[in-house]
Protein backbone atom coordinates (compact mmCIF):
# COMPACT_ATOMS: atom_id res chain seq x y z
CA UNK A 1 0.00 0.00 0.00
CA UNK A 2 1.43 3.65 -0.78
CA UNK A 3 2.14 5.28 2.43
CA UNK A 4 2.99 9.20 2.79
CA UNK A 5 4.64 9.65 5.83
CA UNK A 6 4.04 13.44 6.76
CA UNK A 7 7.46 15.26 8.70
CA UNK A 8 7.64 17.50 11.64
CA UNK A 9 7.19 20.91 11.19
CA UNK A 10 10.68 22.75 11.61
CA UNK A 11 10.73 24.70 14.60
CA UNK A 12 10.21 28.12 13.72
CA UNK A 13 8.77 27.72 10.08
CA UNK A 14 5.31 29.49 9.20
CA UNK A 15 2.38 27.97 10.21
CA UNK A 16 0.58 25.48 8.10
CA UNK A 17 -0.30 26.59 4.32
CA UNK A 18 -1.96 23.47 2.98
CA UNK A 19 -4.24 20.80 4.43
CA UNK A 20 -1.21 18.23 4.11
CA UNK A 21 0.61 20.95 6.71
CA UNK A 22 -2.04 21.15 8.88
CA UNK A 23 -2.80 17.64 9.24
CA UNK A 24 0.84 17.17 10.15
CA UNK A 25 0.24 19.71 12.76
CA UNK A 26 -2.15 18.10 14.21
CA UNK A 27 -0.66 14.87 14.77
CA UNK A 28 -1.23 12.82 11.69
CA UNK A 29 1.49 10.67 11.12
CA UNK A 30 1.13 9.05 8.02
CA UNK A 31 -1.20 8.14 5.40
CA UNK A 32 -1.73 5.11 3.62
CA UNK A 33 -3.81 4.50 0.67
CA UNK A 34 -4.81 0.77 -0.64
CA UNK A 35 -6.50 0.10 -4.02
CA UNK A 36 -7.74 -2.79 -5.60
CA UNK A 37 -9.19 -3.69 -8.66
CA UNK A 38 -12.10 -6.62 -8.65
CA UNK A 39 -11.98 -8.44 -11.98
CA UNK A 40 -15.68 -10.02 -12.78
CA UNK A 41 -15.40 -13.30 -14.66
CA UNK A 42 -17.63 -13.38 -18.43
CA UNK A 43 -17.39 -11.80 -21.45
CA UNK A 44 -19.20 -9.14 -22.35
CA UNK A 45 -21.23 -6.65 -19.97
CA UNK A 46 -19.81 -9.49 -17.53
CA UNK A 47 -16.67 -8.42 -18.57
CA UNK A 48 -15.87 -5.51 -16.31
CA UNK A 49 -13.98 -4.18 -13.07
CA UNK A 50 -14.47 -2.46 -10.01
CA UNK A 51 -11.96 -0.55 -8.52
CA UNK A 52 -12.10 -0.03 -4.46
CA UNK A 53 -10.07 2.30 -2.71
CA UNK A 54 -9.35 2.55 1.61
CA UNK A 55 -7.46 6.14 2.45
CA UNK A 56 -6.25 5.26 5.86
CA UNK A 57 -4.76 8.36 8.62
CA UNK A 58 -2.78 7.72 11.39
CA UNK A 59 -3.09 10.37 14.19
CA UNK A 60 -2.02 10.99 17.54
CA UNK A 61 -5.14 10.24 20.02
CA UNK A 62 -5.84 13.88 21.54
CA UNK A 63 -7.65 12.51 24.90
CA UNK A 64 -5.42 8.75 24.73
CA UNK A 65 -5.11 8.67 28.75
CA UNK A 66 -7.57 11.38 29.76
CA UNK A 67 -10.74 11.23 32.06
CA UNK A 68 -13.60 9.70 30.66
CA UNK A 69 -15.36 12.93 31.54
CA UNK A 70 -13.26 15.08 29.05
CA UNK A 71 -15.06 16.82 26.32
CA UNK A 72 -14.22 15.75 23.01
CA UNK A 73 -16.13 18.28 21.17
CA UNK A 74 -13.21 20.65 20.93
CA UNK A 75 -10.84 18.76 19.72
CA UNK A 76 -13.17 16.63 17.17
CA UNK A 77 -14.15 19.87 15.36
CA UNK A 78 -10.21 20.97 14.92
CA UNK A 79 -9.26 17.38 13.81
CA UNK A 80 -12.11 15.42 11.78
CA UNK A 81 -12.44 17.88 8.91
CA UNK A 82 -9.39 17.70 8.08
CA UNK A 83 -9.19 14.25 7.97
CA UNK A 84 -12.07 14.29 5.86
CA UNK A 85 -10.64 16.49 3.75
CA UNK A 86 -7.05 14.42 3.27
CA UNK A 87 -8.80 10.97 3.05
CA UNK A 88 -11.47 12.25 0.01
CA UNK A 89 -8.66 13.72 -1.21
CA UNK A 90 -6.68 10.57 -2.09
CA UNK A 91 -9.96 8.41 -2.66
CA UNK A 92 -10.91 10.95 -5.50
CA UNK A 93 -7.67 10.54 -6.91
CA UNK A 94 -7.47 6.65 -6.50
CA UNK A 95 -10.75 5.93 -8.38
CA UNK A 96 -10.64 8.53 -11.22
CA UNK A 97 -12.63 11.49 -9.20
CA UNK A 98 -16.06 11.72 -6.65
CA UNK A 99 -18.52 10.98 -9.99
CA UNK A 100 -17.01 7.50 -10.36
CA UNK A 101 -17.61 6.64 -6.98
CA UNK A 102 -21.19 4.58 -6.17
CA UNK A 103 -20.27 3.60 -2.95
CA UNK A 104 -18.15 4.14 0.58
CA UNK A 105 -17.96 3.70 4.23
CA UNK A 106 -15.57 4.77 6.92
CA UNK A 107 -13.93 2.97 10.22
CA UNK A 108 -11.99 4.25 13.25
CA UNK A 109 -9.62 2.12 15.37
CA UNK A 110 -8.03 3.46 18.37
CA UNK A 111 -4.84 2.31 20.29
CA UNK A 112 -4.95 0.53 23.40
CA UNK A 113 -4.46 4.05 25.65
CA UNK A 114 -7.42 5.13 24.23
CA UNK A 115 -11.50 4.97 24.47
CA UNK A 116 -13.82 3.19 21.06
CA UNK A 117 -15.27 7.10 22.11
CA UNK A 118 -12.12 8.82 21.20
CA UNK A 119 -12.31 6.64 17.52
CA UNK A 120 -16.31 7.59 17.10
CA UNK A 121 -15.84 10.94 18.08
CA UNK A 122 -13.79 11.31 14.81
CA UNK A 123 -15.55 9.53 12.09
CA UNK A 124 -19.57 10.19 13.75
CA UNK A 125 -20.40 13.76 13.90
CA UNK A 126 -20.81 15.60 11.05
CA UNK A 127 -17.45 17.31 11.39
CA UNK A 128 -16.45 14.04 9.36
CA UNK A 129 -19.44 12.64 7.75
CA UNK A 130 -20.88 15.60 6.17
CA UNK A 131 -17.63 16.16 4.31
CA UNK A 132 -17.08 12.80 3.49
CA UNK A 133 -20.52 12.96 1.80
CA UNK A 134 -19.95 16.86 0.28
CA UNK A 135 -16.65 15.92 -0.99
CA UNK A 136 -17.50 12.32 -2.46
CA UNK A 137 -20.93 14.27 -4.07
CA UNK A 138 -23.02 11.04 -2.16
CA UNK A 139 -26.82 12.05 0.35
CA UNK A 140 -26.51 8.67 1.84
CA UNK A 141 -25.08 8.14 5.64
CA UNK A 142 -22.13 6.08 5.88
CA UNK A 143 -21.66 2.87 7.10
CA UNK A 144 -19.16 2.42 9.57
CA UNK A 145 -17.45 -0.12 11.99
CA UNK A 146 -15.18 1.13 15.03
CA UNK A 147 -13.02 -0.95 17.63
CA UNK A 148 -9.91 -0.56 19.78
CA UNK A 149 -7.08 -2.37 19.06
CA UNK A 150 -3.20 -2.98 18.68
CA UNK A 151 -1.06 -2.50 15.50
CA UNK A 152 -1.31 -4.88 12.66
CA UNK A 153 -5.53 -5.59 13.74
CA UNK A 154 -7.40 -6.39 10.35
CA UNK A 155 -9.85 -3.39 9.54
CA UNK A 156 -13.09 -3.87 7.78
CA UNK A 157 -14.80 -0.96 6.41
CA UNK A 158 -18.04 -1.84 5.04
CA UNK A 159 -19.59 0.31 2.41
CA UNK A 160 -23.12 1.00 0.43
CA UNK A 161 -24.57 2.79 -2.07
CA UNK A 162 -23.87 7.04 -1.41
CA UNK A 163 -27.23 7.72 -3.14
CA UNK A 164 -29.79 5.04 -1.87
CA UNK A 165 -27.98 2.96 1.47
CA UNK A 166 -30.79 -0.34 0.89
CA UNK A 167 -29.84 -0.96 -2.45
CA UNK A 168 -28.43 -4.39 -1.65
CA UNK A 169 -25.75 -4.69 -4.70
CA UNK A 170 -23.24 -2.13 -3.27
CA UNK A 171 -23.16 -3.76 0.08
CA UNK A 172 -18.90 -4.81 0.35
CA UNK A 173 -16.45 -5.11 2.36
CA UNK A 174 -13.08 -3.55 2.35
CA UNK A 175 -10.64 -4.68 4.71
CA UNK A 176 -6.85 -3.56 5.78
CA UNK A 177 -3.77 -3.96 7.61
CA UNK A 178 -1.83 -1.82 9.27
CA UNK A 179 1.79 -3.42 10.41
CA UNK A 180 2.69 -0.29 12.80
CA UNK A 181 -0.63 1.07 13.75
CA UNK A 182 -2.23 2.42 15.74
CA UNK A 183 0.06 2.72 18.56
CA UNK A 184 -1.47 2.76 21.97
CA UNK A 185 -1.88 6.47 21.67
CA UNK A 186 -2.97 6.66 18.07
CA UNK A 187 -6.02 6.58 16.38
CA UNK A 188 -6.53 4.89 12.63
CA UNK A 189 -9.27 6.44 10.61
CA UNK A 190 -10.26 5.10 7.27
CA UNK A 191 -12.43 6.47 4.56
CA UNK A 192 -13.38 4.05 1.85
CA UNK A 193 -14.91 4.04 -1.73
CA UNK A 194 -16.23 1.45 -4.72
CA UNK A 195 -16.55 2.68 -8.44
CA UNK A 196 -19.09 -0.31 -8.20
CA UNK A 197 -21.27 -2.87 -6.30
CA UNK A 198 -19.97 -6.51 -5.58
CA UNK A 199 -19.24 -8.49 -8.89
CA UNK A 200 -22.58 -10.08 -10.04
CA UNK A 201 -24.79 -8.90 -7.61
CA UNK A 202 -28.61 -10.87 -7.95
CA UNK A 203 -30.20 -11.19 -4.52
CA UNK A 204 -32.58 -8.91 -5.43
CA UNK A 205 -33.67 -5.81 -3.33
CA UNK A 206 -36.62 -4.17 -1.28
CA UNK A 207 -38.16 -3.27 -4.59
CA UNK A 208 -38.13 -6.94 -5.95
CA UNK A 209 -38.80 -8.55 -2.35
CA UNK A 210 -41.98 -10.58 -1.50
CA UNK A 211 -43.27 -10.39 1.81
CA UNK A 212 -41.71 -12.08 4.43
CA UNK A 213 -42.74 -12.33 8.00
CA UNK A 214 -41.84 -15.29 10.92
CA UNK A 215 -45.27 -17.58 8.93
CA UNK A 216 -42.49 -18.64 6.42
CA UNK A 217 -41.34 -20.69 8.92
CA UNK A 218 -44.50 -22.83 9.92
CA UNK A 219 -43.86 -26.40 8.89
CA UNK A 220 -40.08 -25.86 8.94
CA UNK A 221 -39.71 -25.76 13.01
Amino acid sequence: MPETALSPVAEGTSPATTVEDLARDLGVRKVTVLTEEILRDGSGALATSVTRAAAAAIVRNPWAGSAVSTDLAPETERLAPVLAKILTDRLTEALGGAGEIEAFGKSAVVGLKGEVEHAAALIHTPFFGNLVREFLEGTSILSFSDDRAEPGTTIAVPMWHKEAASTRSHYQTLTLSLSDAPHPNEIVVVAAASTGSRPHPRIGDRTTDRPVTAEILEGIL
